[in-house]
């Protein structure tokens, strides 16, 4: 089964990227980060989520992303679904901040469960199809809107949605051109998909990545 070690995000300095993540998320090698001036304009397609457990996880994440440098695009809140909260880093990258439980069993540990990366696609059924065919093994399906696949004990997760559905999501506009600013490394790759979105083989030599102070 094929599977996500890493996803790298194209930075324009990744000295200043690496400070923002580390006090706002503490992630390690799960994201590493890149010098890269590739032109890009808009909503990049794609969005990072951190799965935690409770509110108040969610809460203190994006608490320290917003004290750290990054900007509110929608407030923690109740749904449907759960409660979380968007925010956009100063690199341009969002991240949506997410749990499932909507009370809290505990005080806030900034604990991350998952990170999900999602994408963005024109076309979810074709986008599929071309994962299935490199490797990647659907584990739930929603028609044309919404596909998860099961990438193993990779520490990223992978899910397919409809730009527009996704922009909608994370309340930005769906235009953007140029660059996605993101590779994802994983033992599928490498090979670029049909959005454009670019895989590298997980073997390759590790790049810079936000210094790990917390567990995920």
């Amino acid at each position: 089964m094929a599977s996500i070690e890493f996803i790298t995000l194209d930075v324009a300095d990744p000295t200043a990227a690496n400070r923002f993540y580390t006090a706002a998320f503490g992630l390690g090698d799960q994201v590493r980060l890149r010098a890269s001036e590739a032109p890009t304009t808009g909503f990049r397609g794609f969005t990072l989520s951190l799965v935690v457990s409770q509110p108040a996880d969610v809460n203190a994440l994006i608490d320290a992303a917003v004290d750290a440098g990054a900007a509110t695009l929608k407030p923690a809140a109740k749904s449907l679904w759960g409660y979380g909260g968007v925010v956009q880093a100063p690199d341009g990258t969002i991240w949506q901040v997410v749990s499932s439980s909507k009370k809290d069993t505990g005080p806030a540990t900034r604990q991350i469960d998952e990170i999900v990366l999602l994408l963005g696609v024109e076309d979810v059924k074709v986008t599929k199809q071309f994962y299935v065919e490199h490797g990647l093994a659907v584990a739930k399906n929603f028609g044309g809107k919404y596909v998860e696949f099961a990438t193993g004990t990779g520490p990223v997760k992978l899910a397919l949605y409809k730009r527009r559905g996704l922009a909608k999501l994370v309340g930005v506009s769906p235009d953007g051109t140029g660059s996605h600013r993101l590779t994802i490394g994983g033992d599928a790759g490498p090979f670029t998909d049909p959005d454009g979105f670019a895989w590298e083989a997980a073997s390759l030599t590790p790049t810079p990545s936000p210094s790990s102070s917390s567990s995920s």
